[in-house]
């Protein structure tokens, strides 16, 4: 069969969204987000009860460059929170 691409509009790529980044596909934070995901039905789902492994979570993907790498207060962790960990 043939297919007819005239009159189709191509539709341009975007930019993610802050926020979105790439899956991890081959597995690399694999471990630090079993532990964020046990963590958080250990406690009824409340992630500031899991802060640290959330941020053990992100850390991983930004030294593996699954994500842009932000300063922890942009991430919301305050210098506070910081110190606990």
């Amino acid at each position: 069969m043939t297919s007819y691409t005239l009159g189709q509009k191509y539709i341009s790529p975007t930019k993610p969204e802050r926020g979105v980044f790439p899956l991890d596909h081959e597995g690399e934070c694999k471990e630090t987000m079993l532990k964020y995901m046990l963590c958080l039905s250990r406690n009824d789902n409340k992630p500031s009860l899991c802060q640290a492994e959330s941020k053990d979570y992100f850390q991983c993907r930004m030294d593996r460059n699954l994500m842009k790498k932000h300063e922890w207060e942009d991430l919301g962790y305050s210098n506070e929170q910081q110190r606990k960990t």
